[in-house]
C-alpha cells in the first residue's frame, strides 16, 4: 500500500495528535506564564481559553477515532479509550477554571497544575493504548511530550507576540524565554530524530533504513521541513526578541507555527502508518 494511501487512513489519529498537542502545550505556556513571568493578564486569559477549546475539539476527535486501521502498524488497545477521554475531559474543565481564576486576578496554582496533569494523563493513556504496552509506550509517551510542547509552545508565542504589538511598553522577558524555550525543545526533537533513526526504530533495527525506501520522502521532509528549518527559525526569533523587534519576532514565530505543525502531522503520520518514531 502507498505509504500517501497509509497515512490518509491514519487521519484520524494525527488530528488527535495535532490538537491534543494544541491544546496541553498551549496550557503548559499559560501555567509558566503566570507562575515565572510577567505576561499580561490579557495573554494568558486568552491562550487559556483556546487550550480549552482545543481540549474539547481533542476529545471529540478521540471519541470518533476508529476501532481499527486495516493494514495500519499499529494496534490500538481500546482498554485505554475511557481513561483518556475522561483525561481529556478534565483538562477541558480545568483549563477553562484557569482561565477564569486568571481573569479574576487570582494566581490558582492547584487549578494550573491540575490541568497539566490531567492533560498528561491523555497523552500517558494515548501512549500505552497506541504504544504496544510497557517497554515500548516509553518512546511513544516521549514523542509525544515533545510534539506536545513544540505544537502548543509555538502557538503561544506566537498569541504572546501580538501582545507586544497592541502593548508596546511591555517587558521582553516572557517572550525571549518562550522564544528560547520553543528553541531548545525543537533541538530536543532533532536530536531525537537523529537516536530513532540511528536505531532503526520501526524499520526492525535497520538503522538508517527509515531515510531510503517508500516512507523516506516524508521522513527527510519531517527534517528539513520539520526541524532544521524551525530550528533556524527559533534561533532567530530569540535574537528579534531580545533587540525588542517584536514585528520580527511575531512574523518568525508564524511561520514557525506553520512549519512545527507541519512536522507534528509528519511525525504522527509516520508513527500511526508505520510505526515510525522520528
Amino acid at each position: 500500500m502507498p505509504a500517501e494511501q497509509r497515512i490518509a487512513e491514519n487521519l484520524a489519529f494525527i488530528n488527535w495528535t495535532v490538537l491534543t498537542g494544541l491544546a496541553v502545550g498551549a496550557f503548559g505556556a499559560v501555567v509558566l506564564g503566570r507562575l515565572r513571568t510577567d505576561a499580561t493578564r490579557g495573554f494568558l486569559v486568552f491562550t487559556a481559553f483556546c487550550a480549552s477549546v482545543f481540549g474539547l475539539l481533542a476529545y471529540l476527535s478521540d471519541t470518533a477515532l476508529p476501532a481499527t486501521v486495516p493494514g495500519s502498524a499499529i494496534v490500538p488497545d481500546p482498554a485505554f479509550d475511557q481513561p483518556r477521554r475522561l483525561a481529556l475531559i478534565l483538562f477541558t474543565v480545568l483549563a477553562f477554571a484557569y482561565g477564569v481564576a486568571i481573569a479574576r486576578r487570582s494566581r490558582a496554582p492547584a487549578i494550573g497544575i491540575g490541568g497539566l496533569i490531567a492533560g498528561v494523563a491523555a497523552l500517558i493513556a494515548g501512549a500505552l493504548g497506541w504504544g504496544g504496552g510497557l517497554p515500548s509506550a516509553v518512546p511513544v509517551l516521549l514523542q509525544l511530550l515533545v510534539l506536545t510542547a513544540a505544537t502548543g509552545g509555538v502557538f503561544a508565542a506566537m498569541i504572546l507576540g501580538h501582545w507586544y504589538l497592541v502593548t508596546p511598553k511591555l517587558p521582553e522577558a516572557p517572550l525571549v524565554l518562550f522564544a528560547r524555550l520553543l528553541l531548545w525543545i525543537v533541538g530536543l526533537q532533532l536530536a531525537l530524530f537523529v537516536a530513532w533513526v540511528a536505531t532503526g526504530s520501526g524499520t526492525g533495527g535497520r538503522p538508517f533504513a527509515s531515510l531510503t525506501g517508500p516512507w523516506a520522502l516524508f521522513v527527510w521532509l519531517r527534517l528539513l521541513v520539520g526541524l532544521l528549518f524551525p530550528l533556524v527559525v527559533s534561533w532567530a526569533a530569540v535574537q528579534t526578541a531580545r533587540t525588542r523587534s517584536m514585528e520580527s519576532a511575531t512574523g518568525l514565530l508564524y511561520i514557525n507555527v506553520g512549519t512545527i505543525a507541519a512536522g507534528t502531522i509528519l511525525a504522527a503520520g509516520l508513527y500511526f502508518g508505520a510505526g515510525m518514531l522520528v
